[in-house]
């Protein structure tokens, strides 16, 4: 039998068109089943080629995988350590500082660069001090007079780990004299603590701030994660913070859980295994 050209080419779109619409279901059928049974995943594209979902269902599954990883690594943690501006209290205390010095301003700039890691962090410690000058009576009277804010539901979680006998830090690049109060409230030993220490002059005036401390130098977090399971033999030690400072600590910390209920800072998020908002998402991860 003879067929036309135009019979032919009538036939040739017909075809194209049925082999189109299977593949288009099988695509959407593929997309509805995989909904149907991962309700906790963000909406896909039902529009996705079958090599784009592909991609998209593996890059979750390996999303899903770290996090697990992570929760097991924070469930059997021997020891767990904590920044502590924005993240264990809701304020950065040197800018706090500075307001009350009168040189908030120039100091909040400096310190959003230094918590980016945008620059050395003894060389911004050190301008920002610079800058400040604070006499020990202004510093003394911060202290007293300047309530820290403890982040909701901290003090819950450090109960909770004590309670499992697990050890807690606060590590910080900020000064111990004003970590002291706050490590207090939480039933934290002030042995406990790593963070730097300022210097005065006989008369009160700003003399400097103590460099062998390790946390007054970048990588001093992790310095000081070093530093604790060497003395103490941890097997499994977690950092929790807000920047990159802290996140440069693991390793040697053998996980990083970035917090972002103060401060968001994407590049932060964006390295982290797991990421929370509330400190209740690890309390409850404690409890399971």
């Amino acid at each position: 039998m003879v067929i036309s050209s135009s019979s032919r080419n009538l036939l040739v779109s017909r075809i194209y068109h049925v082999i189109a619409a299977r593949s288009q279901r099988r695509t959407v059928t593929t997309y509805h089943h995989y909904l149907n049974h991962n309700q906790t995943h963000p909406p896909l594209n039902p529009h996705l080629s079958s090599l784009q979902l592909t991609r998209t269902l593996s890059s979750s599954s390996a999303k899903m995988s770290n996090l697990n990883q992570a929760k097991n690594i924070w469930r059997k943690a021997n020891a767990v350590c904590f920044d502590v501006d924005s993240t264990v209290i809701q304020e950065e205390a040197i800018d706090e500082l500075a307001k009350y010095c009168g040189k908030g301003d120039e100091v909040q700039q400096l310190t959003m660069e230094a918590m980016k890691g945008g620059m050395d962090f003894r060389q911004a410690l050190a301008i920002r001090l610079d800058i400040i000058r604070p006499t020990s009576t202004q510093l003394r009277n911060f202290i007293h007079g300047e309530k820290h804010r403890l982040t909701p539901y901290v003090k819950e979680l450090v109960y909770e780990l004590h309670k499992r006998e697990k050890e807690v830090y606060l590590i910080s690049g900020g000064f111990k004299s004003i970590i002291i109060p706050v490590a207090k409230d939480l039933n934290i030993p002030t042995s406990n603590v790593y963070a730097n220490k300022l210097k005065f002059y006989y008369d009160g005036e700003y003399a400097g701030f103590d460099e062998n401390q390790l946390t007054s130098r970048s990588g001093g977090k992790g310095a000081a994660v070093r530093d604790l399971k060497e003395k103490h033999g941890y097997e499994t030690v977690v950092m929790v913070g807000d920047g990159m400072t802290d996140w440069e600590a693991a390793p040697p910390a053998d996980l990083f859980i970035g917090f972002g209920g103060n401060a968001y800072r994407p590049e932060v998020k964006n390295k982290s295994k797991w990421y929370v908002t509330d400190f209740r998402d690890l309390v409850n991860e404690l409890r399971d």
